[in-house]
């Protein structure tokens, strides 16, 4: 995470969006042709905004000299001996570092100097100067970052990756491009290149080693990110250890990014490369996960990294008592309020804050600083990480009065502060205790009582650093936290992240900080761009959004260990609440909030990315098959019956052989979740949250151990937002989707056009499907509406509504079958436009229907484990 450099000189000793470019073996000449002239051994790095010349004494200090005033850059020497170099500067500010290698301010110096430097290579002096020349009239003529992007761009075009790196002669390159490698607060450009058994990276400048190089075999884990408000970062997991990466990547075009991810995932053929947001949530009800594996979950999953401050995982308060001898962890009293931000935990700060809100033009906001940002995670890791916040603060530390002084003074700014309302980070709740103490002897200065600053000081109910940790990972396992935590992620990862949710708990922060709040696409000007970049990244940025719906709270009161969650033996009993013929009950033992898919008698899919196989003759389980960890979606069976097709959370399509038993394939097709397949006539169509229906051509392998056949993307249907649910008609001409916001669109599949777009719901569309002569669409939604869409005219020809959710329907053109939210079966009677009949079913939502061909059988399943089998009676 923060490692100290190995060297005196690192590319924290730089600017913020400055480069590192070259290095040369220079002395620096003091007093030259004077007979006190004498030499500094040493290196001169060559930047895009400053020089800077690292001596090898390290008695001597590292001395960096901003290129923005320096009036004349040249040769130094007489006689063509062109070994030397001048930079003659007037007015400017000279800093120096690290004298005595000790971790300090910079020393500042002022006024008009002269600093002569001999190469050691008399050919490099003409590209050096030219080099610095060049960066400096950027400054001059103020044309500033795009001059110096294209120097880079230049730079990085004229080298590509050095093949003598590979590990192996054999080895087989697969791609090359450019990118960044991303630690805190600094990118370092150079190449990317994957071949069929490595990973590698080569910084341009040689800077801290010569090449980076990552084994694919050793890769468990691999993320997209988002990489200053941009879709191109990459971060790469070789351990299981979610806090630090390996290496993470900035591309400079999202494709590049997109193709390595697609290359590392398929060659991890057996490996999930993302998680969701929903299993890992499945995992904490049922106290498979503690709550600080989760919360380190989410952050994983919400773009937070250890190598982008401005992204850092974000961890809650817990403790509300700093003051007591002893920490009771039993009275809800030592607890903050998990439920509200900190902003909101003082009731007459808030008041005043509502106040200057209620008065505020658009766009509006309650606060004014962030909960997270690159300086507030400094502010509690500078024991740790001082030459960070010294490259952050222009090498300067805090006034010694604001720094991280005492954790009780902390807790009491945060409360009553007028613009501090940060929270915390995983360190307090992990088991170095390092950040709180001074163990590097820092000089941080005085306070205003005449004290050093020192370590932390610790609340009395913490003997130590280590009891204080200890304590503190107590409280956040603690029952309380168990079952109130589902409350802050609801703040920070949930549905009051935004919009009337966030307003209504008092959450909403400068505009800038959440995803999408400004387009940076839209900024012509690249200094413009990169200052408003510059301002986002500093301000802090609000975590991607993981949940739209109330979190759940955990069902077991406290993480303990794991235990058996399910059996394989499915019961037979009859079922006490349906006429139906025939249940299964209890085919697992998880959590009530798990859904079953149906497609047909013999195939069930649950919300535990578990694909089920039971035989209607014997109610016994007959195949149970795992893909992943994430949620199955959808489910289909190929004509022939041998094949299924398994849609999951993890944005992958699953070909499963009944006849082999066996996996044969996966298509990795989409940036989100797939919600919904279709097939038809040898073409998939897919539905996604990455606001795309995708429709594919290809035949999945006959045999299992053999690669099916490449599969065309044939068209790609664009929406505005996540889209639920997708349908065909019989002919496959026509295809209907929903959307989380209400609208169905319905398209021409001959030519992949829109033809109608109908906002007929004010929630979720759960469901649609075609008359069987494809004249109307049916459509089913959160908001307990069940519409009739002409299909000719896109006209809303029918609606009807209901007190509760339909969560799925069946129909045979006249009348309808729905299942409810709370179990309910309806027959809607469409002539009549009315409910004709009420069915109990189910004792929680009914999550599937299947009826067979012949329109005759009916089979559902609900949230209450229960498949049930109905005959119809006309």
């Amino acid at each position: 995470m923060f490692f100290p450099p190995e060297s005196r000189f690192s590319l924290l000793l730089l600017n913020l969006e400055e480069y590192y470019f070259e290095q040369h073996r220079a002395n620096h000449i003091l007093h030259k042709g004077s007979h006190h002239e004498r030499k500094i051994r040493g290196s001169l790095k060559i930047c895009s905004k400053s020089a800077i010349f690292e001596p090898d004494a390290i008695s001597q200090p590292i001395i960096k000299i901003p290129l923005r005033d320096c009036i004349k850059i040249g040769k130094h020497g007489e006689n063509g001996a062109n070994r030397h170099f001048t930079k003659y500067v007037i007015f400017t500010t000279v800093y120096f570092i690290k004298e005595h290698n000790v971790v300090a301010p910079y020393k500042i110096e002022r006024g008009k100097m002269e600093y002569v430097f001999e190469l050691d290579v008399p050919g490099k002096v003409e590209d050096v100067v030219e080099t610095l020349l060049q960066v400096s009239t950027c400054w001059v003529e103020n044309s500033k970052q795009t001059e110096i992007t294209a120097i880079l761009q230049s730079r990085l075009a004229r080298t590509s990756f050095d093949k003598n790196r590979f590990q192996n002669i054999s080895e087989k390159l697969h791609m090359e491009c450019k990118a960044e490698m991303v630690t805190p607060l600094v990118t370092n450009p150079g190449h990317v290149c994957i071949t069929d058994t490595n990973l590698y990276f080569q910084p341009l400048n040689g800077y801290p080693k010569p090449v980076v190089q990552i084994t694919l075999q050793d890769v468990r884990r691999i993320y997209k990110r988002r990489h200053g408000l941009m879709p191109l970062g990459l971060e790469v997991f070789c351990t299981e250890d979610d806090l630090c990466s390996d290496i993470y990547l900035k591309f400079y075009e999202p494709q590049d990014r997109d193709d390595l991810y697609f290359y590392i995932a398929t060659y991890l053929e057996h490996h999930v490369a993302e998680h969701t947001a929903e299993s890992y949530m499945l995992q904490w009800q049922r106290g498979h996960l503690s709550n600080y594996q989760y919360l380190l979950h989410l952050n994983n999953l919400a773009d937070r990294s250890c190598n982008d401050l401005s992204q850092y995982p974000v961890f809650p308060w817990i403790i509300h008592d700093y003051s007591s001898s002893e920490l009771d962890l039993s009275n809800p009293g030592t607890f903050r309020d998990l439920s509200k931000p900190v902003g909101a935990l003082n009731k007459e700060r808030l008041e005043r804050l509502l106040t200057r809100y209620q008065e505020m033009p658009e766009p509006k906001f309650m606060y004014g600083s962030h909960y997270s940002s690159p300086g507030y995670v400094l502010f509690y890791l500078v024991r740790i990480a001082p030459e960070y916040m010294l490259c952050l603060q222009n090498g300067r530390f805090d006034n010694a009065d604001r720094m991280f002084n005492s954790i009780a003074e902390t807790w009491k700014n945060c409360l009553d502060g007028a613009t501090d309302f940060k929270e915390l980070i995983p360190e307090f709740y992990g088991d170095d205790v390092s950040f709180l103490v001074n163990s590097l002897k820092l000089d941080l200065g005085k306070r205003q009582g005449g004290q050093m600053v020192d370590d932390v000081e610790l609340p009395p109910w913490a003997s130590s650093p280590e009891d204080f940790l200890q304590k503190s990972k107590d409280a956040l396992e603690s029952n309380y936290v168990s079952e109130h935590l589902h409350e802050w992620i609801d703040l920070i990862f949930g549905y009051k992240q935004k919009g009337s949710g966030a307003v209504g708990a008092h959450n909403v922060f400068h505009p800038l900080t959440y995803e999408g709040g400004v387009d940076l696409n839209s900024i012509q000007d690249p200094d413009e761009k990169v200052a408003m970049l510059t301002q986002i990244l500093e301000f802090g940025q609000t975590p991607k959004q993981l949940f739209v719906t109330p979190h759940p709270r955990r069902i077991t009161p406290k993480f303990k260990s794991l235990s058996q969650t399910s059996s394989y033996n499915a019961t037979m009993a009859d079922s006490p609440v349906s006429p139906g013929e025939e249940s299964f009950e209890d085919l697992t033992e998880e959590s009530k909030t798990l859904e079953i898919f149906l497609i047909c008698p013999l195939l069930i899919i649950k919300l535990d990315s578990t694909l089920k196989m039971f035989s209607k003759e014997s109610k016994m389980l007959q195949r149970s098959i795992s893909f992943s960890n994430m949620a199955l979606s959808s489910c289909l069976l190929l004509p022939g019956d041998a094949t299924v097709i398994t849609s999951s959370w993890d944005n992958n399509v699953y070909f499963y052989s009944i006849a082999f038993g066996r996996r044969q394939d996966t298509l990795m097709g989409h940036d989100d979740a797939v919600s919904k397949i279709c097939w038809h006539d040898n073409r998939l169509y897919s539905a996604s949250w990455d606001s795309t229906v995708k429709v594919w051509s290809g035949v999945p392998a006959e045999m299992p151990g053999t690669k099916r056949h490449h599969f065309d993307l044939l068209a790609e249907l664009e929406h505005d937002v996540s889209v639920d649910t997708i349908s065909l008609n019989p002919a496959s001409t026509l295809l209907v989707s929903g959307t989380k916001e209400g609208t169905v669109n319905i398209w021409d599949l001959t030519t992949a056009t829109l033809m109608h777009q109908i906002p007929c719901h004010s929630g979720i569309v759960c469901d649609t499907a075609f008359s069987p002569d494809s004249r109307h669409v049916l459509s089913t939604g959160a908001d307990g509406c069940l519409n009739v869409i002409d299909v000719q005219t896109g006209m809303l020809i029918s609606s009807m509504t209901s007190d509760e959710p339909q969560r799925c329907f069946v129909w045979d053109g006249n009348s309808v079958l729905s299942g409810s939210q709370s179990g309910e079966l309806l027959v809607w009677d469409l002539l009549g436009a009315k409910i004709s009949e009420r069915i109990q079913g189910h004792t929680g939502a009914v999550t599937c229907i299947w009826m067979n061909e012949q329109c005759s059988s009916i089979i559902t399943g609900g949230e209450d484990r229960q498949i049930i089998f109905w005959k119809l009676q006309y």
